[in-house]
């Protein structure tokens, strides 16, 4: 018997990982965040005896779940949205899984803020421009830590990705400005990868006003950078003078 920490994906079902699926389809209980998930990725499960959405259980009642599937030696699934290592709060579940004696596997999956890169045709990292990506969020119900204040970590301008923070845009907006020049862009990218999928381009200066009067609450990420205004040296990658060692052969 096994656990199995899935990544969804963003949204669009399709884009989850091959071995996802795989492992999906032959699970006999499946545990998925309801509220995240985007319930199309059930369809895989056509083996599963049992499937249980996690958004009103406690950790105990999800750990009750692995007990009953352990007597049984059935094969679990717990599906997270995105990729399960960021924001994931798949640790906490794993200690348990220690405690229990129950092997565990973690199957990656394509993070929100990477569809909504692709959603915005952008490269977070630009030659010349900047070679640093931060994820991040700023304080809510769950605190960060005080080393980890936005201030201190936009002093050398990385492309900024902000998750579960666009409730308190302005207030970001007025720390952002404080590093970042008023002309920095910034894109709000609502449910990546999902029908309802939206988009807001601005820069520090305007944001705010461009954001006023849409119901854009939660399930949107923040990216901040010099990189979403694309101009950038050209990358060594193709340059024809330069040696790259994959392609010195014969």
């Amino acid at each position: 018997m096994k656990v199995y920490f899935v990544g969804a994906g963003p949204g669009d079902p399709k884009l989850i990982t091959i071995r996802g699926r795989e492992v999906i389809e032959r699970a006999g209980v499946v545990v998925y965040a309801g509220s995240l998930v985007n319930e199309e990725i059930l369809r895989y499960a056509t083996r599963a005896r049992e499937v249980h959405d996690s958004a009103g259980l406690s950790l105990e009642e999800i750990g009750e779940i692995f007990r009953r599937a352990k007597a049984r030696d059935m094969d679990v699934v717990r599906i997270h949205s995105g990729d399960p290592s960021i924001y994931g709060a798949i640790n906490e579940q794993m200690c348990l899984l220690d405690d229990l004696g129950i092997d565990y596997e973690v199957v990656p999956g394509v993070s929100s803020f990477q569809a909504a890169s692709a959603a915005l045709c952008q490269e977070l990292t630009l030659p010349g421009l900047c070679q640093t990506v931060v994820l991040s969020r700023v304080g809510g119900r769950t605190p960060v830590p005080e080393k980890e204040d936005l201030r201190e970590i936009i002093r050398t301008r990385p492309t900024l990705v902000l998750f579960l923070s666009v409730s308190r845009l302005a207030e970001i907006v007025e720390v952002l400005r404080s590093g970042y020049p008023a002309s920095t862009p910034v894109a709000i990218v609502y449910r990546a990868s999902w029908p309802d999928e939206e988009i807001v381009r601005g820069t520090l200066e305007d944001i705010v006003e461009r954001m006023d009067g849409r119901n854009i609450t939660k399930t949107a990420l923040i990216l901040v950078g010099e990189v979403l205004g694309r101009k950038a040296d050209r990358s060594k990658l193709y340059d024809r003078n330069f040696s790259h060692a994959y392609r010195q052969r014969g």
